[in-house]
């Protein structure tokens, strides 16, 4: 019998724990599944996340340094960056296009969008925004009263505990300087910095400095250093290969905890959920959708044309469905790693310096995302942006999706600085709350496949790509190697 491929073993996992998490919440077992079956998923994405920080670290290292030419990593550098920029903005321009296109927020009941409007009018008040656009319904007479009843209901609202955490996580941003992302990117405290998984550029950084610092010693100094630091690197890859054994186990149990914590004892929680925001679930998801299957298969198409369509996906697959599973880029990263470099034939050097960088300032699914919610919640409030708070939105959330942390709903965070720079009510994050878990899966998917995609690119730029066609190998080729 031929040997089951790892991500069909994942996909049944996957399968199996929302089987699981329905027959639990229908039978009243939510509670043993939370508490038994979940804090296997939690372990491994620690796990996962525990390989990440070192990995990242000995692999640009090992990357920078094996170079051999400070003005090729130069080189390779801006192109990586640039590439990476222009991914993310033709993310951004794709998600503004589908949400004006489908108009997901206008596909609300009229009354319940009146009583968001007006619930925008008492908050802009109370923020001193002055309101240019409509009708002013706290003025109109006929809305009188209800925008009195609307008044004490937004006072509660805006007490909401999870908004309140995300508020105080993001206000430090928003007091800062202009240069202080440049600033953040060099640590004080290297040890600090490993301790904490959302200063990965931090790391980055110090493991780049540390790289072309190695190309400017002599041979015979560098050489001891590098053969550590290989060695160390193989130690965590044999690492990664073992977590990946338990994986489909892992990916059930993760699965089936997401679903019970949404369900309960309830299965009919989940289909209100997605009722109530399905338009704005389907405009994020066809986004993402057309992101996968067609944006960068075309950009791969055009650039790398030795890498087909299916062979793409084929060798990417383990990958991708773990990235659905953890909603973590800096999680899926070892594995993405060994993908990139095994079945699509990418050469170490190039894979150790560009997917790092990518699972830290790649954001494509997180940008896109950010751009459906925030014209969707003003759709909904019944506001409209102009075509220049609309470019705001595209430069605010390029620059937000590289200050994301690689972590499960970072984009949430990071779409309240978003908002804020259209002065729209950051405590509308607390709309898309529900459906922001599962949306997260898929993101994380997109950013993923984006590392790989722009990966293959420069591979094939710098003559470093080695693809062999599974349909046609020359060699054996095998996904679970």
């Amino acid at each position: 019998m031929k040997k089951l491929a790892l991500h069909w073993k994942i996909i049944i996992g996957m399968v199996l724990g929302i089987i699981w998490a329905l027959i639990s919440s229908s039978m009243g077992w939510s509670e043993f599944t939370i508490n038994w079956i979940d804090p296997f998923g939690t372990i491994f994405i620690n796990l996962l996340k525990l390989i990440a920080v070192p990995l990242v670290l000995f692999s640009i290292i090992g990357g920078v340094a094996n170079i051999g030419d400070p003005s090729s990593l130069g080189r390779m550098g801006g192109k990586t960056l640039g590439i990476y920029l222009l991914t993310t903005v033709s993310a951004i321009a794709l998600g503004l296009l589908l949400v004006n296109v489908i108009s997901p927020g206008k596909l609300i009941d009229e009354e319940s969008r009146v009583d968001n409007r007006i619930s925008y009018e008492i908050w802009a008040d109370a923020e001193g925004y002055e309101i240019k656009d409509g009708i002013n319904y706290l003025k109109d007479p006929k809305f009188f009263k209800r925008a009195q009843e609307i008044s004490e209901l937004s006072k509660n609202e805006l007490q909401n505990a999870a908004v309140a955490d995300k508020m105080k996580a993001v206000k430090s941003k928003k007091e800062t300087s202009p240069l202080q992302p440049l600033v953040d990117i060099v640590p004080s405290n290297f040890f600090y910095s490993l301790s904490n998984n959302g200063l990965m550029l931090q790391i980055i950084f110090f493991a780049v400095f540390f790289g072309v610092c190695l190309l400017f010693i002599s041979k015979d100094k560098s050489q001891p250093v590098l053969n550590l630091v290989d060695g160390i690197n193989e130690v965590f890859l044999k690492m990664v290969d073992l977590v990946m054994q338990a994986a489909p186990f892992f990916v059930f149990a993760l699965l089936a905890g997401v679903v019970s914590k949404m369900a309960g004892n309830d299965i009919g929680k989940v289909v209100e959920i997605f009722k109530g925001l399905s338009w704005y679930s389907l405009t994020v998801l066809i986004g993402l959708l057309l992101m996968i299957f067609v944006i960068y298969p075309l950009v791969l198409k055009m650039f790398v044309r030795k890498i087909p369509y299916s062979g793409f996906f084929k060798s990417m697959s383990p990958a991708q469905t773990l990235a659905f599973s953890t909603s973590s880029s800096a999680a899926t990263l070892p594995v993405t790693m060994e993908c990139v470099e095994q079945n699509l034939g990418v050469n170490k050097k190039i894979s150790s310096f560009v997917l790092p960088i990518g699972a830290t300032v790649n954001m494509d699914g997180t940008s896109l995302y950010q751009a459906v919610a925030v014209i969707f919640l003003a759709q909904m409030h019944m506001i409209d942006l102009t075509i220049g708070q609309q470019v705001t939105v595209v430069l605010t959330a390029t620059l937000a999706s590289i200050g994301s942390a690689a972590v499960p709903s970072a984009g949430l965070v990071m779409l309240i600085i978003v908002l804020s720079s259209v002065g729209l009510n950051p405590a509308w994050i607390a709309i898309i709350f529900p459906v922001d878990r599962i949306l997260d899966m898929f993101r994380t998917v997109v950013n993923v496949t984006g590392d790989a995609t722009v990966c293959s690119i420069i591979a094939d730029g710098e003559n470093m790509l080695d693809y062999i066609d599974p349909e046609n190998p020359t060699e054996t080729f095998d996904l679970d190697s």
